[in-house]
């Protein structure tokens, strides 16, 4: 899948260009002095090429007759709003707030230039026309599967302020303290799970994989939930996709040797993933009994869900994961997925894609029911790779000179849904959308803005406006592709109705008209 590639236009003016002395001024309400604008501090006018233009103070056009009607408070594309406008009525106030722990970020660098996605950036000195500039058009070329979208033009000061953006990323902020005590305890008790896992015959081939937010480094507010994934190398096995999904599979031996242990788990002549999951499951509820120096139990399972989920000490969640590891080409359906070339280079995306690829017992949506045979592609050690070496500079984020706010986006685009859902728990609408969600609109943002220079820190609040906007879009249009099978729909209607959709949409939506509130005062 190739990436989007936005058309920004072009600044009307540079700094010290000159405009003729017969234009009108700005239309009534555009501020003309840079100085007064009521962001914070450090939230600048952005320049050019971070998602789209924005027009600077002083610049001119034709004045605009006086309206006999009052004007609808929209956000203007090149005059600067007074005040970030409220823009939907429907949406109830929030009724609570709630705090959380920690994460956070560092310190921001200095700007790095910013680039323009159409070109080069105007020469200093030259001079404007004096031609009024065409409204921007829509992207020219979608990504298939992607919503189609025109270019995200938001102005730095109706963006939420970057000064309560940090506050909320330091609250997020997790200790080196408590990570190091959480993770002892964790690793202590997978480390028993995974040395009786290795004396059964079926499982005697099993390793840990470091996936998840923890190993990403985007996890927030408390070190609380763990993801772990157990890989079982199977060579000499075919799949055969399921009802043309693209993602779930079923699998079978090429050959089926007598002496194979996972003969057992075979339901004509496929590998049965409820069986092999049920008998997973089952190891591990008895081994956690030998556990005596920490509480461990085992939470009930959840229909649907590849994991085993077991509490320990009463306050530490961790998902434990089967995982079937295949080292041989990627299925079919992967083939225009992953659209990293214009971002981290297609260099990357072949080293990637030469490495093995994973399916997880996870059953696929039949009717109200699950196909309990399938099995599904998971990605989540090239996620981890992606976060890890996110810029398309290689240097980005190692030092403080080279840094971008894409991790501190995820991590609030993470927050906002956590605190929604915590929110509007006993109302389960929301009770389908995880955080992968937010990660698959990242990665597709991410694709459509790869440079560097549209992540600066400095304009954190920009960046996370337009990730709220992206996300935003594609709940309205039902379409979230996923990033490396970009055939299967996240959004479909069939895995998450139209009603949850529409009352996230809604949601999100009243917190940025309202600044927020669900994040707390600060």
């Amino acid at each position: 899948m190739q990436p989007r590639q936005g058309k920004a236009t072009r600044r009307a003016s540079e700094a010290g260009a000159t405009v003729p002395e017969a234009s009108a001024r700005s239309a009534r309400g555009a501020r003309t002095d840079r100085n007064e604008s009521p962001a914070a501090p450090e939230a600048a006018l952005p320049e050019a090429g971070k998602f789209g233009p924005a027009r600077k103070s002083g610049s001119r056009q034709k004045k605009s007759p006086p309206d006999t009607q009052e004007r609808s408070p929209v956000r203007a594309t090149g005059a600067r709003a007074k005040k970030a406008p409220q823009r939907a009525q429907d949406a109830r106030p929030s009724d609570s707030t709630s705090a959380a722990g920690a994460e956070g970020l560092e310190p921001p660098a200095a700007r790095e230039p910013a680039l323009s996605r159409a070109g080069s950036r105007r020469q200093r000195g030259a001079r404007c026309s004096s031609k009024p500039r065409p409204p921007p058009g829509p992207r020219d070329v979608p990504n298939p599967g992607l919503p189609v979208s025109v270019p995200i033009l938001v102005q730095r000061d109706a963006a939420p302020g970057a000064r309560k953006l940090r506050a909320v990323l330091e609250k997020l902020r997790l200790s080196h303290q408590d990570i190091s005590k959480a993770a002892k305890v964790v690793n202590g008790v997978v480390g028993h799970l995974l040395h009786r896992l290795k004396c059964e015959s079926e499982f005697e081939g099993v390793e840990q994989l470091h996936t998840g937010s923890y190993y990403e480094h985007v996890k927030i507010s408390a070190p609380n939930e763990f993801d772990v994934m157990f890989k079982l190398q199977v060579p000499r096995i075919q799949l055969e996709e399921y009802s043309d999904t693209g993602a779930y599979y079923f699998v079978k031996f090429k050959r089926n040797p007598k002496g194979n242990p996972l003969s057992q788990f075979l339901e004509d002549e496929i590998l049965s993933a409820s069986k092999m999951l049920s008998q997973f499951r089952k190891i591990i509820k008895e081994e956690i009994n030998n556990i005596k120096d920490t509480d461990v139990i085992m939470k009930r399972k959840r229909r649907g869900s590849p994991a085993v989920t077991l509490l320990i000490n009463k306050e530490i969640s961790v998902d434990i994961t089967l995982a079937l590891e295949l080292k041989t080409s990627w299925p079919a359906s992967t083939q225009e997925g992953l659209a990293i070339k214009n971002w981290l280079s297609a260099k990357v995306r072949q080293q990637l894609r030469l490495k093995p690829f994973y399916l997880v017992p996870k059953h696929a949506k039949e009717g109200n029911g699950f196909q309990e045979e399938t099995w599904r592609l998971s990605f989540s050690h090239i996620e981890k790779e992606i976060l890890s070496n996110h810029g398309k500079s290689k240097t980005c984020c190692e030092n403080k000179e080279m840094k971008c706010c894409r991790k501190d986006c995820l991590k609030l685009m993470k927050y906002l849904l956590e605190q929604l859902k915590e929110k509007f728990k006993d109302k389960k609408h929301l009770d389908k959308f995880s955080s992968y969600h937010v990660k698959t609109a990242f990665f597709h943002l991410c694709t459509e803005n790869p440079q560097d220079s549209q992540w600066d820190p400095k304009d954190l609040g920009l960046c996370f406006d337009n990730c709220v906007t992206h996300f935003l879009q594609c709940l309205r249009t039902e379409k979230l592709a996923n990033y490396f099978i970009p055939g299967f729909n996240l959004f479909s209607s069939n895995l998450i109705d139209k009603s949850s959709k529409e009352f996230l949409s809604k949601q999100i939506e009243y917190e940025r008209n309202n600044e927020f509130p669900v994040f707390g005062e600060f």
